[in-house]
Order: C-alpha cells, then sequence, then structure tokens
C-alpha cells in the first residue's frame, strides 16, 4: 500500500460520467494506481441539479478507485465547468522595494491584478500569471531576484458562480471527502494532453463533454482565455432519440457504436438497427439517416468554438493548431470537421507524461482525471478548499497585516 502524502486523486464531476483517478507521486513522476467511474445522474450541463443523487455517483467511483488503487481516499482535486465559467485578462503594477523582487513583491503585484470589481454572486477560482514586466522588459515568467523599480503583472483571472461551486464542495464533503482545490476542467486536460512545445508555441484545447465544450487557449507556456460553452455530448445523444424515435439509453448506445460527425464517411448501404421507444420490433434504418442528424450539430458547436476563437483576437497565436480531447472527442469524423471548421491542423488529445495503469487512461474521457491529478502533484501543498471562509472584516485585518509588515 502506498504512502497516503503521495498518493493524489483527481475528481472530474462530470454530466455523464463520475471519474475518481488515483496518482502515486514517485521518483521518476506520476504513476496513475487506480480509476474508478460511475455515471453522473445529477449534473445538468456540468452544473449540480441534484445533490443527492451527485453524492452517491461520487460515492461509487471513489469506492471503485480505492479498490483499484488498495488505499482510502480521504481528499480530491474537484474539477468544475459550466457555461457559468468566465475568464477574463487583468494588468497590475507595482513599485519594486530595495529595487530587488522579492516573493512578497510578486506577491503584492499579483494582488494588484487581482483588484478588480467582480460581482457578489461570483467567485474567484484561478488566478494564473501569464507574464511579469520589469522596467518594460516583457516576457519574464519568474522575476525572483531580478534587479528593477517597476513590476508590473498580465494575469489571467477565472470565475465562477459562488453557488456552484460550494455545490461541488458541499456533494464532496457528503461523500467523506476534503477538496483540496477547485480546478477548471480545460485547465486540467490541459495538464495531460498537452505538450512543452504546444503549449510555448500556441494552441487552443477543445474538451468536448456530455454537457459543456471547453475552450483554452495557451501561448510561451501561459494560458490567455478560456471559456465554457453549454452544450456537448448530450446534444447529440437528444437529438439522435428525437430524430430516430428512440430512448435516449438506446440514442447515446446508437451513437458510440455507429455515429459519424461527416455523412461523407458513411457507406451509402450502412444500416442500423433503431429500437422503438415503449419495445416492439427494432427498425433498420440506413446509417446516412444518423450521420445527417448528427453533422449538423457537430457543425454547430465547432462554429460556435470558431467563434468564440475569433473574438477573442488570438486565432494568430495558436500555431500548433487545435487539440480536441473529452469524452466527445471519440466521434468519428469530428478531428476532420474541427479541421475544416477552424481551417488549423487538429490532432486528438490522449493523457500522457504518465506512467503505472497508461494502457487504461489512453482514451480522451480520462484526460480531466489524469489532468486534476498531474496539476495537483504540481501544486503548492496548501489547507483545505472552502469558499468564501473569510469574511470582508478578516480579509480587511490580513491585509492591514500585510501592510504593517511591508513598512517594518
Amino acid at each position: 500500500m502506498a504512502k497516503k502524502e503521495s498518493l493524489i486523486v483527481g475528481l472530474d464531476i462530470g454530466t455523464t460520467k463520475i471519474c475518481a483517478v488515483v496518482g502515486e507521486v514517485t521518483s521518476e513522476g506520476i504513476d496513475i494506481v487506480g480509476i474508478g467511474t460511475h455515471p453522473s445522474v445529477g449534473l445538468r450541463k456540468g452544473v449540480v441539479v441534484n445533490i443527492e443523487s451527485t453524492v452517491e455517483s461520487i460515492k461509487r467511483a471513489v469506492e471503485e478507485a480505492e479498490l483499484m488503487a488498495g488505499c482510502e481516499i480521504n481528499a480530491v482535486y474537484a474539477g468544475i465547468a459550466g457555461g457559468h465559467i468566465e475568464g477574463h485578462n487583468s494588468h497590475g503594477v507595482i513599485a519594486v522595494k530595495n529595487r530587488e523582487v522579492s516573493q512578497q513583491d510578486i506577491d503584492r503585484v499579483i494582488d494588484a491584478a487581482k483588484a478588480v470589481a467582480i460581482p457578489f454572486d461570483r467567485e474567484v477560482i484561478h488566478i494564473l500569471p501569464q507574464e511579469y514586466i520589469i522596467d518594460d522588459q516583457g516576457g519574464i515568467q519568474n522575476p525572483l531576484g531580478m534587479s528593477g523599480v517597476r513590476m508590473e503583472a498580465k494575469v489571467h483571472i477565472v470565475t465562477g458562480a459562488v453557488t456552484s461551486a460550494q455545490n461541488i464542495v458541499k456533494c464532496c464533503n457528503r461523500a467523506g471527502l476534503d477538496v483540496c482545490d477547485i480546478v477548471l476542467e480545460s485547465l486540467a486536460s490541459a495538464e495531460s494532453v498537452l505538450s512543452r512545445e504546444e503549449r510555448q508555441l500556441g494552441v487552443a484545447l477543445v474538451d468536448f463533454g456530455g454537457g459543456t465544450s471547453d475552450l483554452a487557449i495557451f501561448s510561451d507556456h501561459s494560458i490567455r482565455h478560456s471559456s465554457v460553452l453549454s452544450l456537448g455530448g448530450n446534444n447529440l445523444t437528444n437529438d439522435i432519440a428525437v430524430g430516430l424515435r428512440t430512448p435516449v439509453e438506446e440514442a447515446e448506445k446508437i451513437k458510440q457504436r455507429y455515429g459519424c460527425a461527416l455523412t461523407a464517411m458513411i457507406q451509402k448501404d450502412e444500416t442500423i438497427q433503431v429500437p422503438n421507444v415503449g419495445g416492439g420490433k427494432p427498425r433498420v434504418l440506413s446509417r446516412q439517416i444518423l450521420g445527417d442528424i448528427l453533422e449538423p450539430r457537430v457543425e454547430e458547436v465547432c462554429s460556435l468554438l470558431q467563434r468564440e476563437l475569433m473574438r477573442t483576437g488570438y486565432s494568430d497565436l495558436v500555431a500548433s493548431g487545435l487539440v480536441i480531447t473529452g469524452g466527445s472527442a471519440l466521434l468519428p469524423g469530428l478531428a476532420e470537421m474541427a479541421e475544416q471548421i477552424f481551417n488549423l491542423p487538429v490532432r486528438t488529445g490522449i493523457p500522457s507524461q504518465i506512467g503505472g495503469l497508461k494502457d487504461v487512461v489512453k482514451n480522451p474521457m480520462y484526460a480531466t482525471g489524469v489532468g486534476l491529478v498531474l496539476y495537483g502533484a504540481n501544486s503548492k501543498p496548501r489547507k483545505l478548499f472552502r469558499i468564501r471562509q473569510n469574511n470582508i472584516f478578516n480579509r480587511l485585518v490580513e491585509r492591514m497585516r500585510r501592510w504593517f509588515s511591508d513598512i517594518v
């Protein structure tokens, strides 16, 4: 049995599935030692709509992961997604004390950058430094110890609805788990599927999930933009259920077995069996009909994401092209469709940079779970996550204490 301190658990709380991934920190890196999945029934478009059902699904997934890893899981890094997620860039400036950048100066300039008006019903999930500028010298990733008089920081701030984040923490707590941190799912997926060269040159990551499609743009090793579109694989399943007049469960099976995003890739004589609502003899239909249902919806999702990429103004930065991941990325023809619409090279992202059970998780649907483990391994040890645990008075006292320590 592995030491408790060396284990990191990622909990991907998705619309279609809850996935728990257990990773062990070794001298060589991260070994995946356990995986547990269970269908998710308490979420809609990435947001918790039924706490009891979500808690039950989390328990089942965690129990399966515990059994495989031979350990007890007490704390997790939880993923968050949903249409309520917003990302925007901010900028802060300070004067450097003693003409040499200290950790205190870095903390101060980040504080200055995050001092933007955020509505009371929203919570900051991430503050991600993009670059530091010292006396007009830009492109600095780590300014510690550098000489200078004036320092600026460009940061990317990710915010989400307070209630949605609280409900995720509440579900984990009720399942007997502490939450070490809440992580944006596209950011976690990027940890597991993007290479160092892609992050440097510029890349757009699209995580096609069940309820949402997440876009994240990276350049010069830092995130430039993040957004969430409330459309995903479930919309494809519902379209099939309505179009072919078949139960949703059967529509999901048909999508996985026969689905194709491009009708041009389907042979004219291919047929599929479609069960009827309420039973009865299954109908035999042409597979082309299924393609005719899926192609417009996939085209719509890709077009909306491409429009978002153009709107950001970062379309010229993504020299490496597009990386698609998530469970819906397995749909045949999706990569080809994305290539046509984005007019960029497209590849399917599979979790890498891991050992252990890497053959088991070699699938885009595990990208977020594995990424959460890698994120946890790379982040500093921190206290357990509690939303709005400090009231405004406590925050004010803390800030004044910091000011006095700076003066002294």
